[in-house]
């Protein structure tokens, strides 16, 4: 570990005060997430994503982030965006970077580079309706992290393992989650 000043780019003061301010009033960490996701053509949707609902109010991100949604074109589509599925690939990469990056800050590590490498296995046999054993969702997802950082292996492991300890999106890949759809 480093005697020097760590910078990450991870405030964690603001993360740890704003754990002090769940104690004290748990209703404000209650949040909704929400993307609203519109169709183009094809395969193709578009997701802008600008609010959201948490501490007591809604929320508005700096700016509307927009996503394109599609198929591949070897799918007979038009790859006007990434897959579904390559999403949830990117959200869980994401997320556990960016805890790597807040729990490597709190412990005084600085980093000098992260890479995740995240894969899936998927046989499409299933969301074909090919094959009624076939499951329609990944058979196994690996997630390969390269770090430099001044630590050394097992500080470097348990980065990685704190990060997975309390990512969301490792979460909700990982445990049953109630999916309800309607048609309004």
């Amino acid at each position: 570990m480093t005697t020097s000043v760590v910078d990450n780019g991870v405030n964690v003061a603001a993360l740890l005060g704003a754990r002090e301010a769940f104690a004290d009033a748990p209703e404000i960490a209650r949040f909704q997430w929400r993307s609203s996701v519109s169709w183009a053509h094809g395969t193709h949707s578009t997701a802008p994503v600008d609010t959201f609902s948490g501490f007591g109010d809604e929320q508005r991100h700096s700016r509307t982030f927009a996503f394109d949604v599609d198929h591949p074109l070897q799918f007979a589509a038009e790859d006007n965006g990434i897959t579904p599925v390559e999403y949830v690939l990117v959200a869980l990469g994401g997320c556990l970077t960016a805890g790597i990056a807040a729990v490597a800050q709190q412990r005084g590590i600085q980093l000098r580079w992260v890479r995740a490498d995240v894969s899936a296995e998927m046989d499409l046999h299933g969301i074909l309706g090919a094959d009624p054993e076939v499951r329609n969702g990944f058979s196994g997802v690996r997630v390969d992290y390269h770090i430099d950082a001044d630590a050394d292996r097992a500080e470097i492991e348990a980065l990685v393992a704190q990060s997975q300890k309390r990512s969301a999106v490792y979460d909700i890949m990982t445990n049953p989650t109630a999916v309800t759809v309607t048609v309004s």
